[in-house]
């Protein structure tokens, strides 16, 4: 049986995307006036640096489940920050089509892979029995 090569947590393509996200938000974070930081950006920035946090809390978990619950919270979070918080920022003119459409590019990519990477601990899970 062929070892497997183990990946770390900076090789992994959804985390790399997760800190993109994060990198970008934060550039969007930093310009706003101090009453849309109170109600909406710090919300927005708490939201999209969750992702990578869960995603990193998840993969230093030992047992499979409890990494599986972590990634749901990462997705959670995304769906949060990106679906609406960033909706919300575009909606009300607090940031450019632009930025909007950078961070929906990204978004649209880490999506469906992070639902990949917890189909694929389920699977690991299963074939560890």
């Amino acid at each position: 049986m062929e070892k497997q090569k183990y990946i770390r947590l900076d090789e992994l393509q959804i985390y790399k995307l997760s800190r993109e996200l994060s990198t970008r938000a934060w550039k969007i974070y930093v310009r706003l006036d101090w009453q849309i930081k109170k109600t909406i950006g710090n919300q927005f920035i708490d939201s999209v640096d969750s992702i990578g946090a869960n995603i990193a809390e998840g993969y230093f978990r030992f047992h499979y489940l409890d990494k599986i619950k972590f990634y749901y919270n990462a997705r959670g979070s995304h769906g949060e920050a990106i679906l609406h918080w960033l909706d919300l920022l575009r909606e009300r003119n607090f940031i450019t089509e632009a930025e909007f459409n950078e961070m929906l590019k990204i978004s649209s990519e880490l999506a469906p892979k992070l639902n990949n990477y917890i189909n694929s601990t389920y699977r690991a899970k299963n074939e560890q029995k």
